[in-house]
C-alpha cells in the first residue's frame, strides 16, 4: 500500500494570502486555491474558508466543517505533495449534497494536479496552451 503524505492544516494568515497567489479552479459548490511551495517538505497543508457572503456564523462554520470532511476523504487521494491547498466555501455549501460536494472537491483536486504553476497564466480554466505562432499573410 501507498504511503499516504502528511496533512497539516494551514492555520496563519500568510499561508491563505500566499495560496491565493497560486491557481484557482471555482467547481460547484467550493473554489480551490493549490501553491506549490517547493520547499523539499511532501506534506500537504489544507485550510478553509467561507466568507460573510456564505451567510452568518452558524451557516459559515457548517461550511467549513463539510469542506474539511471533504478534504480528509479526498486531499490524501488526490492532493499533490508539497502543495497547499485552500478551499473555500460558496453560496451553496451547506446545501450542496454530500456526493456532489465531493465529486466538486475531487475534479478540481484532479484538475489543479494536473495545471502548472502560476508562472504560466495563473488560472486552471484556460485549458491547454498552445505555442504561439505568427500571422499569416495572405
Amino acid at each position: 500500500m501507498t504511503d499516504t503524505p502528511k496533512i497539516q492544516r494551514l492555520t496563519k494568515r500568510p499561508q491563505f494570502l500566499a495560496a491565493a497567489k497560486g491557481v484557482s479552479l471555482a467547481r460547484g459548490a467550493v473554489v480551490v486555491q493549490r501553491l506549490e511551495r517547493n520547499d523539499g517538505d511532501p506534506a500537504i497543508g489544507v485550510g478553509f474558508t467561507a466568507t460573510r457572503k456564505v451567510g452568518g456564523a452558524v451557516d459559515r462554520n457548517r461550511c467549513k466543517r463539510r469542506l474539511r470532511e471533504a478534504a480528509r476523504a479526498m486531499v490524501p487521494l488526490h492532493g499533490l505533495p508539497g502543495s497547499d491547498y485552500v478551499l473555500i466555501a460558496r453560496q451553496g455549501t451547506a446545501d450542496r449534497s454530500w456526493d456532489r460536494l465531493l465529486d466538486d472537491v475531487k475534479s478540481a483536486l484532479t484538475r489543479l494536479a494536473t495545471t502548472p504553476g502560476p508562472g504560466r497564466s495563473g488560472k486552471a480554466d484556460d485549458g491547454p496552451t498552445t505555442p504561439d505562432t505568427p500571422p499569416q499573410d495572405p
